[in-house]
């Protein structure tokens, strides 16, 4: 009788103890799933007028630029004003790269008329350096008011227009994270939709990705940078 109990408890033990190393393995593959698998050449472009809850979302950013394989180069720039400030030149030292973001200004006086025009001085600054692929991401509202604001200039304004020509030129898929200024897109359901109808046609026909949830509120980039990883890792 004591044999039998000790043989249950035995095989209790043992189904156990498998069932927990298969977790565990199963965990681990989902770790190896989400993040990136092989180098990158990325530089990072944040429209500087973006609405004060993207600074909340800088810790995720920085994980992000920390957590690429060794070998990867990352830029580091911020579209403001028509201009584009280089914070971070291309660099291997990730720490280096991520100690570099900054809260954007999230003001009306550090707009872009689009961003479009700054991205084509980014695509620029691709040397040919590193063995990685070479990638931008993108985070703005998308939105290219330099030549009026109306249906026909939706996704087709010449700024995006040329900064397509230019990626495809240059190699350079272009992956997007939508989110609102502090100017229309922050208060019209219209300009947000243009915006996002450029930023996914950017992405769309450069070989890249647009992230986006809905026209009205904040969505943090948790889940765009989980989806990015895949993204990326599904295109290696």
């Amino acid at each position: 009788m004591c044999d039998r109990r000790f043989f249950n408890v035995a095989v209790a033990l043992t189904l156990a103890l498998t069932a927990t190393l298969a977790a565990f393995a199963a965990n681990s593959n989902d770790k190896r799933t989400t993040r990136v698998s092989e180098p990158l050449n990325l530089a990072i472009l944040i429209q500087d007028d973006l609405t004060s809850q993207v600074s909340n979302e800088l810790g995720v950013t920085r994980d992000f630029i920390r957590s690429l394989p060794s070998g990867s180069r990352v830029m580091v720039g911020y579209i403001t004003s028509g201009s584009l400030q280089v914070r971070q030149p291309f660099t291997s030292d990730l720490n280096q790269a991520a100690g570099s973001l900054r809260i954007p200004r999230s003001s009306t006086s550090a707009s872009p008329y689009n961003p479009y025009v700054e991205v084509i001085e980014a695509l620029r600054k691709f040397d040919g350096g590193g063995s990685g692929r070479n990638a931008v991401l993108l985070i703005s509202d998308g939105l290219d008011t330099s030549r009026g604001f109306d249906v026909t200039s939706s996704a087709h304004t010449l700024d995006l227009e040329r900064a397509i020509k230019h990626a495809n030129d240059r190699n350079v898929a272009v992956y997007t994270f939508y989110a609102p200024s502090v100017g229309l897109t922050s208060r019209s359901r219209l300009a947000a939709s243009y915006g996002q109808n450029s930023l996914n046609r950017l992405a769309r026909d450069t070989g890249g990705k647009a992230f986006f949830q809905g026209t009205t509120g904040f969505v943090t980039f948790d889940s765009y940078f989980e989806h990015l990883r895949r993204t990326l890792n599904q295109a290696s």
